[in-house]
This record gives C-alpha cells, structure tokens and sequence, in this order.
C-alpha cells in the first residue's frame, strides 16, 4: 500500500512557549487580483517539536501528519536555519 504525498511548508518559529509545540508562520506574497499590488499573506502552524530544539526566529520545515491535539497537525522536519 502506497501512502500520499505530505505537504510540506517553510516557515518561521514565531513561539515555542508551550511544551513540544511550537507556533510556524509562513510568509507569501500574493498578487492582488485587481491591483495587481503584491500583498503579503500570513498562515500560522502549530507544529510538532518533539526534543523542544526550536527556537523564536529559526527557519523550519514542517510536514503535514495526523492530528496531534484539537489543532495541532504538523510536525518539524528540520530546522534549516538557527536564529542569529
């Protein structure tokens, strides 16, 4: 049996203040239909982090998995970039 793609998303940790989870906000920008202005468009995540390794500013990778919690539906990856 073959299992489906997972989505997978790049994001920013914007808070790990709870234990094992933290918050993940994807950033895009968006061109506007009409004004064809580029607006930017924000999607929080809250993400699995199972050794509490992530940190406020890390760049991270998140995979869609089951669900964790009432809304919790994403797990770490890896962390691409550490905050400076």
């Amino acid at each position: 049996m073959e299992r489906n793609l997972r989505k997978e998303r790049v994001g920013l940790v914007s808070s790990n203040k709870m234990d094992k989870t933290v918050v993940v906000v994807e950033s895009k920008r968006q061109k506007h239909p009409m004004y064809g202005k580029f607006v930017l468009k924000n999607k929080k995540y809250k993400a699995h982090d199972e050794q509490n390794d992530c940190n406020e500013g890390d760049t991270v990778r998140i995979m869609e998995t089951r669900p964790l919690s009432k809304n919790k539906r994403w797990r770490v990856v890896e962390i691409i970039e550490r905050a400076k």
